[in-house]
């Protein structure tokens, strides 16, 4: 069977520069681009098809940020009756906070509920006892232990909400290991590195980056944090798309790392998680999840 990739976030960064790279890894496999501008879904994939013309693309629309888009999303995957790797992209890079519509903060429901949820219906999927299943999240270097609160976990009290959300989801890639791999479907998680998207660059002026960037790539000889490029901050995603699942580490973080010459590579660290601490945060999702659902008047059986 053909394998099949969902990327979300799919349109642009490292999600587009993923997908790029998996197409020139695996030309056989079907590649889904699971976002939320339609516009700039369909850019993304004449993109793709631009250079990799035999690619097999389809389009998904699915705000991860919206309760209702996830389940109209998981309906139309599972007519679909495929999906075999998940990769998560980037989600929102920011410190500032609002409330949804769905009552949640933005950044915890789409830096990590959002995925969850969207994992949770497509569990029948996902854990198909003749295949293994993969999870990939990017998460961050600023996921900062320190950031993060089980008294608080949306961070709807704190001004670090980006780095709370990061390590929000370090914890929930540990805790689906030890809920589903029994069942074949296995989670993990990398760091891009320094990593120029539109979203940084929107951060300072432009004629700032021209002329910090000579330096970023000076610095990149001193440490290897600076992959700069999506390309770049691709490389832990892509590789570990070659793996077998089952004998990667579960508490590592698999970073993209770059040399001061421009060689890639992936160089795993261990995560600073408590496994209560993994597991009383899981619970807190279902818990959420559940009440989620009473609002929306969707089960979670009525999905299967």
């Amino acid at each position: 069977m053909k394998r099949i990739v969902l990327v979300t976030g799919a349109n642009s960064g490292i999600g587009l520069a993923l997908c790029e790279r998996l197409l020139a890894t695996d030309s056989e496999i079907h590649l889904c681009l699971a976002c939320r501008n339609t516009q700039r879904a369909m850019a993304a994939r004449s993109a793709l098809l631009h250079s990799h013309p035999e690619a097999d693309i389809s389009l998904l629309k699915v705000d991860v940020g919206d309760m209702n888009s996830i389940l109209e999303a998981a309906k139309e995957i599972k007519k679909r009756k495929v999906v075999r790797m998940f990769a998560t992209g980037e989600g929102l890079l920011t410190q500032e906070d609002h409330v949804n519509v769905d009552g949640l903060q933005k950044v915890f429901a789409t830096n990590v509920f959002g995925h969850f949820i969207l994992i949770k219906e497509l569990e029948p999927l996902l854990c198909c006892p003749s295949m293994t299943s993969q999870l990939i999240w990017t998460s961050s270097s600023n996921a900062h232990k320190s950031a993060f609160s089980l008294d608080d976990y949306q961070h709807s009290q704190g001004t670090e909400s980006y780095s709370s959300s990061k390590y929000a989801s370090d914890l929930l890639s540990l805790a689906l290991n030890r809920q589903y791999n029994r069942r074949g479907l296995y989670s993990s998680v990398t760091c891009p590195g320094l990593v120029m998207t539109n979203l940084t660059y929107g951060i300072l002026p432009s004629f700032f980056w021209t002329l910090i960037m000579p330096i970023m790539f000076l610095i990149r000889f001193f440490t290897n944090s600076f992959t700069l490029t999506p390309y770049n901050g691709a490389e832990a995603l892509v590789w570990l798309y070659k793996q077998n699942p089952e004998s990667l580490d579960p508490r590592a973080k698999y970073h993209s790392c770059t040399s001061g010459r421009g060689n890639n590579y992936v160089k795993p660290k261990k995560m600073d998680l408590r496994e209560d601490t993994a597991e009383a945060f899981y619970k807190q999702l279902l818990e959420l999840e559940h009440k989620l659902r009473q609002k929306v008047g969707v089960t979670e059986e009525a999905n299967k």
